[in-house]
């Protein structure tokens, strides 16, 4: 059995959601979804923390079924601590493999991003500029933002 996320994973995984939604939203681009399965092929379902389908892959889309057909356009990964370096790289090719166009993996614990897709594959830091998948509007994400490891603010 898979332990569930750390509190810190999902409040990463929430700060990511809550930021691509809003952009994704604001710009009637498609649907975010968080923790939904996607079938990528016959024997494989995935399930990232975080999903981007683009308007057009949602046209047809059954919201009543589960898992959905097909590859997100974009699938985020949060790491944790007990994600293995193999597992993850083997969920990366399926999600490109099965149609994904980009693949994000986010590492909190090295405030990086690595961004796979079909310029191939490079690393992040600071800031995220991505236009690629989305009709040429740049989505801007501040990793330090997204990482903050001090979680006070939601005391008060």
């Amino acid at each position: 059995m898979t332990p569930s996320p750390s509190p810190s994973h999902n409040i990463v995984r929430r700060r990511l959601t809550q930021a691509l939604n809003s952009f994704v939203e604001s710009n009637k681009l498609g649907l975010v979804l968080d923790e939904t399965d996607f079938r990528l092929s016959a024997n494989t379902v995935r399930r990232p923390d975080v999903a981007f389908l683009a308007a057009e892959r949602i046209k047809n889309f059954n919201f009543e079924r589960s898992p959905i057909e097909g590859a997100p356009t974009l699938a985020i990964e949060v790491i944790s601590p007990s994600n293995s370096a193999q597992d993850m790289l083997l969920k990366v090719h399926q999600y490109l493999a099965s149609g994904s166009s980009a693949v994000w993996v986010f590492y909190p614990a090295l405030a990086l991003v690595v961004v796979y897709d079909a310029n191939g594959t490079r690393e992040v830091q600071g800031m995220l500029h991505e236009n690629a998948l989305f009709e040429a509007r740049t989505f801007s994400l501040s990793l330090a933002e997204i990482f903050d490891p001090d979680y006070t603010h939601y005391l008060s």
